[in-house]
């Protein structure tokens, strides 16, 4: 799959989201005002939804037809302040069942490590 904006929050947010088709996603964001909180510093919320956003498409990506996947739980680590440039988000699926599947992410801007994600998502038939 190659890199698009998903609609609705994601586009809102205003990031792209790729995957490989083998649960492994990357996603990628522009720093903008728009993404600051009033200390200057990107938002927990905008990171989260990044991280959030390319596991879910990761995991879509190595499903049966017909499945779709929902987020349980995930766990937020910040580890760095983001105030700028561009962040960049690897993520892989840990490990996959009939009904659950774990993922584990990681956030950057350049070669900084500035987030990490455990998540555990639901898989479901959408029929």
């Amino acid at each position: 799959m190659s890199a698009s904006t998903h609609p609705g929050f994601a586009e809102l947010v205003g990031f792209d989201v790729s995957t490989d088709g083998s649960g492994v996603g990357n996603g990628r964001l522009t720093i903008q005002d728009r993404h600051l909180n009033p200390n200057g510093v990107v938002h927990g919320g905008v990171l989260f939804t990044l991280i959030d956003t390319a596991m879910g498409a990761a995991l879509m990506s190595c499903l049966d037809e017909g499945d779709i996947c929902a987020t349980i739980q995930i766990s937020m680590n910040y580890l760095k302040p983001v105030v700028s440039g561009v962040v960049e988000c690897q993520v892989h699926v840990v490990n996959r069942g009939r009904r659950f599947a774990n993922l584990h992410g990681e956030l950057y801007v350049g070669e900084k490590l500035v987030g990490t994600a455990d998540g555990n998502f639901a898989i479901v038939s959408a029929a």
